[in-house]
């Protein structure tokens, strides 16, 4: 019980942490304190936090995670507003401190311990964050987005009914959604550069509702029923998990992946090497599934008129 509480705080101080973060950074980018306003919405997460550890000691729901969804309602906004700031910015971003290779990352650190050596360490160390370039800065709370929802699923007591091996399911899962979500958003606004504002606004509402698959986990815990052959009992009732799973892989990541990423390609003329193979993949996935529903489709047929 001790346990669960503690990974129940950690967890949601995790993400509120991080959320500040990018709070902090976008109130750097614009060079305005309005956007601290931004911190406001941390509270239902605060609220949530408290409901539950009262409530339900902590245990997260069977289908559905509260903390994770308040902590992208949290993060998502400052994160629409770095990208944004960053495509209409570009050509003001020459002067930073790059961290793409492992001599400017050396370089970086040394300059870190020297800066925290000074007569104000703090106010040195906020400096030199605030000199590293906008495209890494952007990247690393990407990846810091994803790694944490991974990790704060599974420090998050877990809801009653789902087993650590469902669990386990769900976080394998969550890997691989979270490798190609990074891809999707760090190459495909790359690709459209400076193209066209609206196509910025179409990737970001894509990105945006592909995060939707992080809280809501029902294609693993709701597992379906192992019927006798024969038996009766709708498909949809019968398979859930397959159904599930395919409607999510088609309409939230490996469709609307695969429309934009061939728009980029068609419209903007944009092609190159890791753009195809991931349209590639995208397209086999959706196909997959498809020939999936066909199968499932196929069997419940001959298993009803048995």
């Amino acid at each position: 019980m001790i346990v669960q509480f503690i990974c129940a705080v950690i967890t949601r101080f995790l993400f509120i942490l991080v959320s500040l973060i990018g709070v902090w950074r976008v109130v750097m980018v614009k060079n305005d304190g309005v956007y601290w306003f931004l911190t406001i919405l941390y509270l239902p997460l605060v609220i949530e936090m408290v409901l539950t550890l009262k409530r339900r000691k902590g245990k997260d729901y069977e289908w559905f995670s509260p903390a994770i969804f308040l902590f992208l309602i949290s993060i998502i906004p400052s994160l629409w507003l770095l990208e944004l700031h960053h495509q209409e910015n570009k050509s003001s971003d020459y002067r930073c401190d790059k961290l793409d290779s492992a001599e400017s990352i050396k370089a970086f650190i040394n300059m870190w311990q020297n800066s925290s050596n000074g007569s104000e360490p703090f106010k040195g160390s906020v400096t030199l964050l605030s000199s590293v370039c906008a495209n890494n800065w952007i990247l690393a709370l990407h990846q810091i987005l994803l790694i944490l929802l991974i990790l704060g699923k599974w420090l998050l007591p877990t809801g009653v009914g789902v087993t650590r091996n469902q669990l386990s399911q769900l976080l394998l899962i969550f890997v691989g959604t979270a490798a190609d979500i990074l891809e999707f958003t760090s190459e495909t606004l790359s690709d459209v550069k400076d193209s066209s504002p609206n196509v910025v606004y179409i990737i970001l509402g894509v990105w945006t509702w592909s995060m939707l698959q992080f809280p809501l986990h029902i294609s693993v815990l709701n597992a379906p029923v192992v019927q006798s052959e024969g038996q009766g009992g709708s498909l949809l009732s019968r398979l859930k998990m397959d159904i599930w799973s395919i409607v999510g892989s088609f309409f939230i990541q490996d469709g609307p992946f695969l429309v934009i990423r061939l728009t980029v390609i068609v419209y903007f003329n944009v092609v190159h090497q890791m753009l195809i193979f991931f349209c590639i993949k995208n397209f086999l996935v959706v196909i997959l599934n498809l020939y999936r529903l066909f199968v499932i489709i196929c069997d419940h047929k001959s298993s009803s008129e048995l």
